[in-house]
C-alpha cells in the first residue's frame, strides 16, 4: 500500500510540474504580441471579415454579387484557417517578394500578379501532377516557349527571376487579348484556348460572370483572398514580425561560360558547399554544366560558409 502511495505521489508531482512548464511557456509566447493594441489572446474561430471595397490588379471585384461575395467568402475561410500554410506564405514572400516584385513592374504587370505565385506553387519549387514546375508552374513546352532554357542539366523553370519574366510576358499578352487582369490571371490557370472557349460559349468576358469549374473559378477568388490575408495579416489573426520571416541570403553573382565539370567541386572553389549551391541555384538540375555552346551563366553563390540558426530566422552570418 505504501509503496502504492510513492508511485501515486511521483506520479502526481510530474503532472503539476508539466503544467507549471506549459502554462510558463505559453505565457513567454503571448507576451512578444501582447504589445499589439490589436492582440487577443483568446483564440476563436469566427466568420473571416471581408472589405465592403476590393480591387485586384486595379479592377473593382463585384463584391455585392452574393455568388462573388460568397466565393470570395470560402477562399478566405480556407486561406484563414489553414494557419501552417498561410504561415508559411507569409515568411516565404519576405525573401521572395522582393525579387519578384520589380520584374513585374519592368514588364508592366501590376503588382497583385505576384499572388499567381503563391497559389501555383506556394512560393516552392514544386511539380505538379501534369508534371508544370517551378514557382510559376510553367509546362515543359510553354517554359520554351517564352525562352526558357529546359534540359538535364539546366531547368530555367527553377530560375525565379527568368522564370517570372516569362510568366509576366504571359499574362501582359492574355490581358492585351482579353482586356482585363483577372481573365489574364484565369487565362494562366486554365489556358487561353479554353478561357478563349468559354467566352465564346458563354458570351461574356468578364471572370465574375463566367462559370469555369471548380479550379479555374476559384482561382482569382484565392489570388484576391491571399492579398487581402498576406497585406494585412494581424487583420486576419496572424502575428509575425520580420525577424521570424525567410530573409534574403547574401549572395554575389559568378559568371560562367565554360564546361563545368563537377559542381561539387565548383562550389567547394567558391566556399560554399553544395547543398548551398543548389539551395540558391534550383535551375542546376545536375551535378555537371556541360554548356557546349559557351552561354553565359550567373551563379548565385552566398557570401559565406557559416549558416548560423537563431530562433525563427536563418541567414548567412558574414
Amino acid at each position: 500500500m505504501l509503496k502504492q502511495f510513492v508511485v501515486i505521489g511521483i506520479f502526481s508531482f510530474f503532472i503539476v510540474a508539466s503544467i507549471i512548464i506549459l502554462t510558463a511557456s505559453s505565457t513567454n509566447e503571448q507576451a512578444d504580441h501582447q504589445n499589439s493594441p490589436s492582440f487577443n489572446p483568446h483564440y476563436a474561430i469566427t466568420p473571416v471579415p471581408i472589405p465592403d471595397n476590393i480591387t485586384f490588379a486595379g479592377e473593382p471585384v463585384p463584391i455585392n454579387y452574393f455568388d462573388v461575395y460568397e466565393s470570395l467568402d470560402r477562399e478566405m475561410l480556407v486561406n484563414t484557417y489553414w494557419q501552417s500554410q498561410t504561415l508559411l506564405f507569409i515568411k516565404k514572400a519576405h525573401r521572395y517578394f522582393p525579387l519578384i516584385e520589380p520584374i513585374l513592374k519592368d514588364a508592366g504587370v501590376p503588382d497583385d500578379l505576384k499572388y499567381l505565385a503563391v497559389a501555383e506553387s506556394g512560393l516552392a519549387n514544386v511539380v505538379s501532377p501534369a508534371r508544370a514546375e517551378g514557382f510559376w508552374q510553367f509546362l515543359e513546352g510553354t517554359a520554351r516557349d517564352y525562352k526558357l532554357e529546359v534540359n538535364s542539366e539546366v531547368d530555367e523553370r527553377y530560375h525565379v527571376e527568368k522564370a517570372t519574366l516569362a510568366a509576366a510576358t504571359f499574362l501582359k499578352e492574355s490581358y492585351q487579348k482579353y482586356g482585363t487582369w483577372t481573365m489574364a490571371a484565369a487565362s494562366y490557370n486554365m489556358g487561353r484556348k479554353n478561357i478563349s472557349r468559354q467566352i465564346d460559349r458563354q458570351k461574356s468576358g468578364n471572370y465574375f460572370d463566367l462559370v469555369l469549374g471548380e479550379e479555374t473559378g476559384r482561382y482569382v477568388y484565392r489570388l484576391i483572398a491571399l492579398k487581402l490575408i498576406m497585406e494585412n495579416p494581424e487583420n486576419y489573426g496572424f502575428y509575425i514580425n520580420d525577424k521570424q520571416k525567410y530573409q534574403n541570403i547574401p549572395h554575389t553573382l559568378v559568371e560562367v561560360d565554360t564546361m563545368v565539370s563537377n559542381l561539387a567541386d565548383f562550389a567547394h572553389q567558391m566556399g560554399i558547399n553544395y547543398k548551398v549551391l543548389k539551395e540558391l541555384n534550383p535551375w542546376l538540375r545536375n551535378d555537371k554544366l556541360t554548356n557546349k555552346t559557351g552561354k553565359k551563366y550567373q551563379i548565385k553563390i552566398a557570401d559565406t560558409t557559416l549558416r548560423t540558426v537563431v530562433p525563427d530566422t536563418v541567414f548567412y552570418k558574414n
